[in-house]
């Protein structure tokens, strides 16, 4: 075996990484504070300390086809979302298949990451693990960081006057796990993120009332999409994010709302954004305009004001006899065992090269993986990132200079704030980062290549979805078996929902979105040549 890597975390990201470092003859050794693997899809009935916690009800937003490893399709009759239970079997089953469970030292706490005095040199790292209460000094040539960034919550009591009188309960969404201790009471969700919208939903069919209070309002997403199919399966596709990017930003953006808004009006409901154009990640709900029309629940402006009962809301509007405050607010960045001036090298902000690579280390030995936040799902990125992460450290890809990586970072904080606005997240255009990463590795898939050679497989890579199996098409690590998986995705997508077979399954054909996205470009057009 070669150079010894040590990863934290035996979630997704960790299991990705150990997997990668074994095909780059890597020795991998993996570190899992708890006694399984899955990371935030392990549920546990309460918040476990340095954990992330999700609750009872969570159902995935990407669909399975768009959010497997990529050399590992979803069995045929899984759901196209799937319950966290269905997500965590498929990802143990991964583990045993991929016969990584033996790279990993469950129950086993890092407590401190740092650099060897013969780092410039060695690059080697100093690693101090505890485990039944005993802890070890471990030297290791490479670290990739898999602890993902949902485990330390953002609970902003401070940015709330008079909640120090509030004399019911509050908490933050992390120690939230079901609603039955809700029935009869009231309850107040600060917070419009995916977690709060989910929670306000479930709590509204037995608590008294419940009310949501977001400070800049959020597009709301339908999983369902157009004729029936899982939304990323229709919108994450490479010609849709060829418009999206050729387009001039006043229709680009235009478009965008008018999508957007397609399934019902948002301003109707309370739920537009402050600043639409703006491509921050939407909720997924398809149940909250619902219970919004029925009166279950209610959208209310930011909180001005607490008092011992009761909420003021800016637009001078109470919310009387709270029992309840429920703060979905997010959590922040902390890797507790290591020095924070690695990762957030400038203004306390964080510094990644491609969100992955600190630039400003003598030697390119330590990676974060899965941090990145974008449209599309997280075990293909966090595969990707780690594929090329792998080939850093074996030497088989080199970095560029830390000037070149700090004018790549700035350019893109810059077209971050474009898109995204304002926030600590590094999110970024899915299939362009995707692209940006494959590329690095000889893994981007080669259009005009499969156009000559294989014209079928071609049209459903650019036309079809954008699923994980294009990044194992070609290239190192590529996967005999991904263009069948390509040209068979919209039948198992199908497979488990026509359990009653009226008529031959009618399969999404590229070419149909294809007509009607160029027709509605030649009208753009034609309207653009008409006013100028």
């Amino acid at each position: 075996m070669g150079k010894r890597v040590a990863i934290i975390g035996a979630g997704v990201s960790g299991l990705a990484s150990i997997r990668c470092c074994l095909e780059e003859g890597l020795e991998p050794t993996c570190f899992e504070r708890s006694s399984d693997v899955g990371g935030l899809w392990k549920f546990s009935d309460h918040a476990e300390e340095g954990r992330a916690s999700i609750y009872q009800s969570v159902f995935t937003n990407s669909s399975k086809e768009m959010m497997c490893f990529p050399d590992f399709p979803y069995p045929d009759d899984y759901p196209n979302y799937m319950h966290h239970s269905k997500l965590q079997e498929y990802i143990q089953t991964f583990a045993q298949k991929k016969n990584l469970l033996r790279y990993i030292k469950f129950e086993t706490l890092v407590s401190s990451i740092k650099k060897c005095p013969s780092f410039i040199v060695t690059g080697q790292w100093d690693i101090v693990i505890e485990k039944d209460g005993n802890q070890e000094s471990i030297i290791f040539d490479a670290v990739m960081i898999c602890s993902g960034h949902h485990v330390y919550p953002n609970l902003p009591t401070n940015s709330f006057p008079g909640l120090e009188n509030f004399q019911g309960n509050y908490f933050h969404s992390r120690d939230y796990k079901g609603p039955d201790a809700f029935k009869g009471k009231r309850v107040l969700v600060i917070g419009l993120g995916n977690s709060g919208s989910d929670i306000a939903v479930e709590l509204s069919r037995l608590a008294a009332q419940v009310m949501i209070s977001t400070r800049s309002g959020s597009w709301v997403m339908s999983r369902v999409w157009d004729d029936g199919y899982p939304w990323d399966m229709v919108y994450v596709t490479r010609f849709a994010s060829f418009l999206r990017n050729v387009f001039p930003p006043l229709i680009s953006d235009w478009l965008y709302v008018k999508k957007m808004n397609t399934w019902f009006k948002h301003e109707n409901y309370g739920l537009m954004p402050l600043n639409g154009p703006l491509r921050k990640e939407p909720v997924f709900n398809d149940e909250l305009p619902s219970r919004i029309l029925c009166g279950a629940l209610s959208i209310k402006p930011s909180v001005k004001l607490f008092t011992e009962t009761s909420a003021m809301f800016e637009d001078g509007t109470m919310f009387e006899a709270i029992d309840s405050i429920i703060f979905a607010t997010g959590y922040n960045y902390a890797y507790p065992f290591l020095d924070d001036s690695i990762i957030k090298s400038r203004n306390n902000e964080i510094t990644l090269f491609k969100g992955i690579f600190p630039p400003h280390m003598e030697k390119p030995t330590l990676a974060v993986i899965g941090l990145v936040q974008s449209l599309g799902a997280a075990i293909p990125t966090a595969d990707l990132q780690a594929r090329w992460a792998a080939k850093v450290f074996a030497d088989s890809c080199i970095l560029p200079t830390m000037k070149e990586m700090m004018d790549d970072i700035d350019e893109k904080m810059g077209k971050k704030l474009k898109w995204f606005g304002q926030s600590q997240t590094l999110q970024t255009d899915y299939i362009t980062y995707m692209d940006e990463l494959g590329s690095f590795i000889g893994a981007k898939p080669n259009i005009p290549w499969l156009m000559l050679t294989d014209p079928q497989l071609a049209l459903e890579v650019y036309f079809g979805p954008c699923s994980p199996y294009q990044f194992r098409l070609m290239g190192p690590g590529k996967w005999d078996g991904a263009r069948n998986a390509i040209l068979t995705q919209w039948d198992r997508t199908v497979k488990p929902t026509r359990s009653r077979v009226v008529s031959e399954t009618q399969r999404q054909h590229p070419f149909f979105n294809l007509f009607k996205m160029l027709s509605f470009s030649v009208l753009l057009l034609a309207i653009l040549l008409v006013f100028y």
